[in-house]
């Protein structure tokens, strides 16, 4: 079924945006992409929205991304959602036990209906061709909402409680160092669950208080029937344009602060700092192996190594690493090459995922997985989810995982603390 494109001049854009994800809140399952005007080298939309599923695909591990390929091939149209980190069970001989709360199947993408694509002051939408008759319709009701904050759903007070103790954090990061002595791993993200049950939230506000607080350049706000994400994620994982593949892994992390002298020296102070660097570097390694696999010969190359980017509560050393593939090269196969991502893992990636499996509490679910789209050119781009927000609206259970990586250099105390870090904008979020 094909598409049928109108473009719209916007008389004032970021009212508009706001107006546009009100309007999304009333249907069943939407993807909402938005870059909060991060512009780089590789931005492709400001914001995209996709609404209502024409038809989809949701499995759990058993020969998923072979289900995907077929899914997506046989669609031959935009397709959006999303890769849980479990899929790792599909790839390697690995099982999942750990407690979730949440219930995200392990994969599910969507063909949708209707599709808006927002760059500086102009929308696009493009429709399904049986359902392009609503497109003015539609549009007149978004520019219609008068009240574009969010709509006063009552949110009650809970408790959000810390899955694994500090003195159990402790201790499990004494024997991940152990398997670092001993040569195991070089690096793995260990990772902890924050979670609140009988906990009813205002996903709306959720979102827009998360979104402000870091404004980062792949926010998602996700809705499949009663599970949401709700993602200020600052991390691309990959990305194809044409034949080029672009990945970008963050690995560095520090606190912003208000003096401007102070914060500058900080941000300069973490780029030559050897520990973050070191657990930058080695995952850039991981990750041009992983291109490896499906790149022409000796296009694999870094095109930066340990930048800081600026965010609005941390600084972030990230790096950017690129190749060429081949043209018929299939593009679900370069990223299941590619999954799960290295900076969620750690190196090796097999041996980090064991570890990771005995020494995490919780499964991770969507966590660390990966939402994006592919286009009818067979171009794709997701992000990694991270600084996220996660709610099971039937349960009423909500919860949000923070990690950080650990090497030879870690320090317990500092890794607790940047954890504790991490957790603050979710906290803060969702405080009444």
């Amino acid at each position: 079924m094909k598409r049928k494109s109108k473009k719209i001049v916007l008389k004032q854009p970021e009212k508009f945006k706001s107006q546009l994800l009100n309007w999304a809140q009333q249907f069943d399952v939407f993807i909402w992409l938005d870059s909060n005007n991060y512009h780089q080298k590789y931005s492709s939309y400001d914001v995209v929205l996709a609404v209502e599923a024409h038809q989809n695909i949701k499995c759990d591990c058993s020969k998923s991304f072979e289900k995907l390929k077929a899914f997506q091939k046989n669609t031959n149209d935009y397709i959006f959602g999303y890769l849980g980190y479990d899929l790792k069970n599909d790839l390697e001989n690995f099982s999942s036990n750990n407690f979730d709360g949440i219930g995200f199947s392990d994969l599910y993408f969507f063909q949708p209906k209707k599709l808006f694509f927002i760059k500086d002051d102009i929308v696009e939408t493009l429709y399904l061709t049986a359902y392009e008759d609503k497109t003015e319709c539609d549009i007149k009701e978004i520019l219609s909402i008068k009240n574009y904050a969010p709509n006063r759903m009552k949110q009650n007070s809970f408790h959000i409680e810390q899955r694994i103790s500090k003195e159990k954090y402790t201790q499990k990061l004494h024997t991940i160092m152990e398997h670092i002595h001993r040569g195991d791993i070089y690096e793995v993200n260990f990772c902890q669950e924050f979670y609140a049950e009988n906990s009813k939230i205002n996903p709306l506000e959720v979102y827009q208080k998360l979104n402000k607080i870091s404004s980062p350049p792949f926010a998602t706000f996700l809705k499949i029937n009663d599970k949401l994400l709700l993602s200020a994620s600052p991390e691309r994982f990959v990305k194809k344009e044409e034949n080029k593949i672009i990945s970008q892994p963050i690995k560095g992390t520090a606190r912003r602060l208000p003096g401007r002298n102070e914060d500058a020296y900080t941000a300069k102070k973490l780029y030559h700092d050897p520990k973050e660097r070191a657990e930058n570097i080695m995952i850039v390694d991981l990750v041009r192996n992983d291109l490896s696999k499906t790149a022409t010969k000796g296009s694999v190359k870094v095109e930066e190594l340990c930048k800081v980017y600026s965010f609005k509560q941390v600084h972030q050393l990230i790096s950017t690493v690129v190749s060429e593939t081949k043209t018929d090269q299939n593009p679900v196969d370069i990223v299941k090459s590619l999954f799960p991502m290295g900076s969620m893992t750690g190196a090796p990636k097999i041996s980090a995922m064991e570890i990771i499996e005995q020494q995490e509490e919780t499964k991770r679910g969507l966590y660390s997985g990966a939402v994006g789209y592919f286009t009818p050119d067979n171009d794709f781009d997701f992000n990694v989810v991270i600084r996220s927000i996660l709610h099971n609206s039937t349960k009423l259970y909500t919860s949000f995982i923070v990690g950080g990586a650990i090497t030879s250099q870690s320090e317990i105390k500092n890794e607790y603390e940047e954890c504790m870090l991490k957790a603050k904008a979710m906290k803060k979020a969702l405080k009444n």
